[in-house]
Formats: structure tokens, sequence, C-alpha cells
């Protein structure tokens, strides 16, 4: 798996082409360093060369890490993020022998002059603890002085010490500082990924125990939010970009690691077949003409599905580095097993995350109780199915207010959800005036369901069941008067429209050789109505009938 991550950098990094290298060198010595994409990719370039991979690079390779190494010192420029990341590319360079050792030294002796209080952005005191930046910066500071260059030990606990505050009642890292709830997954696994890094390189102060334990619990919790395609949950920003699941894959070397050294062999595989699944995501992904950053296929300048900070330079060559995390700590001497671990579950995050995950056999269901209307909706937002494309039934659902990149401007929310009437008009509930609750919920060797209840603004309710089984996924709601149910159906990737079929209890989407159908004892209906989210454009059908309504989900192959 090592020389499979170290291959898929490289493909990361062909994304940029020399004349694309050199014109963002150009730029940034124009206008100088303002934050970490050029280090990330300059460390990126240098740890292939170490490898023995991209030495067509060197000569300009040494031009930027020059660069870079004489002016973080000097300016303020997402160096939290830097640091580290040139430490260990120099780790690398030093042991491949590939750099003299004069210019080795001079770099270091740049390195050697930062004063942690001027260089980094974000620094935590004992009176105003900082989230996920001040811990970049402290991990960096770690790795500086491993690396003999700075003894940083009292730095680096005041801002470990301050990352404690953040962690909820599962050990996730609550990262939003704006509201108690609506806290994005990305932002829980990256401190937490970060945490791995530390305790790797060889950690052990006053903080390893609390931190290895927070650790070990979210481990566990972290295979059963993993999704039957081997993607890392959704929900809030940064999530759907290519460095997903390689940084999901970091947290499951360390925690395969950990299970072998205990002797846990079968739990250790476990792991390793989570890290192989992110792993294949990954390559997937790479592997399409020409690359993007996120996953679409829309072209990269139209920045679909992007926040404001998500460009193409610093989040391509994102992929790369957070491969190379996962590189860092695989332990090719631990198997991964033939068959894959498929326990049926049904698990509930804290009210932070709000999220609650099914998974049985083939399929597995993942539903926000919450949605934060500027990333996601509530209600079920992703059915995926083992093997088939992640977004052809739906991988996260669409914002009302997205405050990413859409093409639409008044896109409608789409989630798989139930909706009732409303002054005579249909009413959804995918947003905050909907109260979701998980009432009940029960798994067996086959199955994997859930009781829900959503309660609408004007007192109506509606109870579902749902259900995952190797064979699809049920829904089955009921209340009183008019019901529907909202069916997302992929139309557009950015590159590629899906075909849609449309017939009175039916629908079938059929996309990149696969097909989902949806099958109702309503009646369908077509409202005209479109959402997009970060993967594409989805139009919204309502399956209707009276008290009661039952939709099904099946993904199968074309002609199998």
């Amino acid at each position: 798996m090592k020389e499979k991550y170290l291959e898929l950098m490289e493909k990361a990094l062909s994304a940029y082409s020399l004349e694309h290298i050199i014109r963002y060198f150009d730029e940034v010595k124009r206008d100088g360093l303002r934050e970490h994409g050029f280090p990330r990719l300059t460390v990126n370039i240098g740890i292939l060369i170490a490898h023995g991979r991209r030495t067509d690079l060197l000569e300009l390779f040494c031009e930027m890490m020059e660069f870079c190494c004489k002016s973080i010192p000097r300016v303020k420029a997402a160096n939290d993020f830097s640091v580290r990341e040139i430490i260990c590319c120099m780790t690398e360079l030093e042991q491949s022998h590939v750099v003299d050792e004069e210019t080795l030294a001079r770099w270091k002796a740049y390195l050697s002059t930062i004063d942690p209080y001027t260089c980094y952005n974000v620094i935590s005191t004992p009176e105003d603890p900082k989230r996920n930046w001040a811990l970049f910066t402290g991990v960096s500071e770690f790795f500086r002085q491993q690396y003999g260059l700075c003894d940083s030990s009292e730095f680096i606990d005041i801002q470990l010490a301050s990352q404690l505050f953040w962690i909820d009642e599962n050990g996730m890292y609550k990262d939003n500082a704006s509201s108690d709830i609506h806290q994005p997954i990305v932002y829980d696994m990256v401190p937490r990924g970060l945490f791995a890094l530390l305790l790797h390189r060889g950690y052990r102060g006053k903080y390893y125990e609390s931190i290895d334990a927070i650790l070990k619990k979210t481990g566990l919790l972290m295979l059963k939010m993993q999704s039957a395609c081997g993607e890392i949950a959704f929900g809030g920003r940064s999530n759907q970009f290519i460095h997903n699941e390689p940084w999901y894959a970091l947290l499951m070397e360390y925690e395969a690691k950990r299970y072998a050294r205990e002797g846990n062999m079968a739990l250790a595989g476990a792991f390793k077949d989570a890290c192989a699944r992110a792993v294949a995501v990954t390559d997937d992904w790479l592997g399409r003409d020409p690359i993007r950053h996120i996953k679409n296929r829309y072209p990269t300048e139209t920045k679909h599905g992007c926040e404001g900070y998500a460009y193409f330079d610093k989040y391509m060559i994102t992929a790369a580095s957070f491969l190379y995390g996962a590189y860092l700590i695989c332990d090719d001497t631990i198997p991964t097993p033939h068959k894959p671990w498929d326990d049926s579950f049904v698990f509930e995050t804290s009210k932070h995350f709000h999220k609650l995950f099914l998974k049985s056999g083939k399929y597995s269901a993942e539903f926000d109780l919450s949605g934060d209307p500027h990333y996601d909706a509530s209600g079920l937002g992703r059915i995926h199915r083992c093997g088939a494309p992640s977004t052809i039934a739906l991988s996260v659902p669409c914002p009302a207010e997205p405050i990413y990149h859409v093409s639409l401007e008044k896109p409608t929310a789409v989630s798989m959800c139930p909706g009732v009437r409303m002054n005579g008009e249909w009413h959804f509930a995918t947003g905050e005036d909907t109260v979701w609750k998980c009432v009940a919920s029960e798994s067996g060797d086959d199955f994997a369901s859930a009781q829900i209840s959503c309660s609408f603004s004007d007192g109506q309710s509606v109870d579902g069941k749902y259900t995952v089984t190797d064979d699809g996924v049920t829904m089955q709601i009921s209340g009183t008067g008019d019901l529907a149910f909202m069916l997302p159906a992929l139309y557009f990737d950015g590159e590629t429209h899906a075909e849609i079929a449309v017939a009175d209890h039916e629908i079938t989407v059929s996309y990149a050789g696969w097909r989902c159908r949806y099958s109702t004892d309503g009646k369908i209906v077509d409202p005209e109505l479109c959402g997009e989210n970060r993967n594409g454009c989805y139009k919204a059908y309502y399956a209707c009938a009276e008290h009661t309504l039952e939709v099904r989900v099946e993904i199968d192959r074309i002609g199998a």
C-alpha cells in the first residue's frame, strides 16, 4: 500500500503541467507567499523526487524549496500548515541523498530562525483557546522540534491543551465556532488526523493519553461512518473533495497499527480494509481525465461545488499531501483481509453533528437530522451501493442556500424526505423548520432499520420506518392527509447527462453503466424542480399518496 500511496501522489501532481507549476511559481515570486498551496505543491514534488519519481523537476524544485524556506520565517502565509510538511520533505530528501548536504543545511538554517509567535497565524493562549489552526501550529512546531531545529515544548503543550475543549461525547472534534450544531465532518477528521501524525512522530507529552484515547474511541466509529462506496460521511464544508478519503485512510492506518500491536489482527484487518476502500475511491477519481480536485466533472474554471477557499491550486495538491500522511503511518506487514468488514449496524452521532447511519450488506444510508441550509438539507441525504457510482441516487443533499458555487440561481433543497400539504402547497422536511428525531433503531445479521419522526412547523407530523438490507433501501411513511416523498434523480454531473425514465409508479436513472430504480405504491409527480450539490444537478420528483406511502430504492448494474 505504501507504493500505492506514492503512485496516487504522483497522479495528483500530474494534474499540474510544467507550465502550470512555472506560472504558479512566477505569481508567488511576484506577490510573495500568501497561503499554503504553493509550499504544499513544493513539498510534494520533493517527496516524490526523494522516492525516485518526477526527478525531471529536481532543479525547479530546489528553486521552489529555497524560496519557501527563506520566506516562511519572514511572512505570515498560513505557515501553520506548511512547516510540518516542509520538515517531512526535508526528512525524505536527507534519507534519499537527492539534495546535497550544503543545500539542506541552508534550508535548515532558515527554518531554525522561526519565531512561533510571529511566524504562525493562529496561536492559542490559556485565556483564548483556538480551534484547528492552532493544532496545525502546534504539530508543525513539534515536527520542527523533533528535527532538531528548536525547543518549543511549552508552546506545543499550550496549543495542544486548547484542542481538548472541542471534543464531543464521542470523541469527535467540533470545529465550527459559530454554531454548536452544524459541525463539519471533514473538520472533525482533520484535527484527529493531526493527532495521529503527532503521536506517530513520537509525541509522549502530558496530553498523550488524552489524545490517544480520543483516537481509539473515534476509530471504531469511523468504521461505521464509511459508506458502502468507501467514502467518508457527508456534512458541512470541504466535503466531496478528492482529498477527503486520503485523510480518512491516514486515520485508518493509525488504528490498524494500534490493533496489530495489541494482537487483534481481525480488527486491524478491518481498518486495513477501510483504508483499501478509501484508496480505491481516490484512485478512481484520479484516474479520470482531466483530473478534478472535487467529485464532479464540471470544468475547473466553473468552480462548481467549491467554496471560495477551495480553489484548484490549493485543494488539488492537498490530495497528495494527505496521501503522504497515510503513507507515513502505513504498515504493509498488516494484511488486508479478502472478506470486507460488513456488519449490519445503526449509528447516531451527537447532536453537534446530527447524522444517522444505517448499513447492511451492499447498501448504506446516511441521514442529516438537522441540515445546515448552506451546505446540506435535512433528510436521507445519501444512499450508496457497493460498486455503484456514489452519486447515482444521492451522495450529499442539495442545499437551499449553497455557500459554494452552483449554476442555478434559485436551487431547490433536495433530499429523500417526506412532505405534507400546507395551505394547498407541498412542504418538505428539508429545512430547519422541521424537527427530525430517531425514535428507535435496530439491526440484525441482514438488516438495519430506524424509526424516524418528522414534525412540521404547522403541527403535522409524519412517522417513517427506513430499512436497509442487502437488496436495497425501503422507506415507509405514515401520517394524516396527503403525503409525499421527495426522490432525487441525477440529471447532470458537469460532463454527462443521466437517462431518466418516469412512469406512474417508478423512476429509473441510468448512469455510468448502472441503474437506480425508485418504485412506489404512490403516484409519481414531476414538479419540474431542480437542486444542485457539489456533485451535479438533480431533478426532484414526488411520490404522492394519502395516509401511507412506501418507496423502495434498488441500484444494479445495467445488464446484470
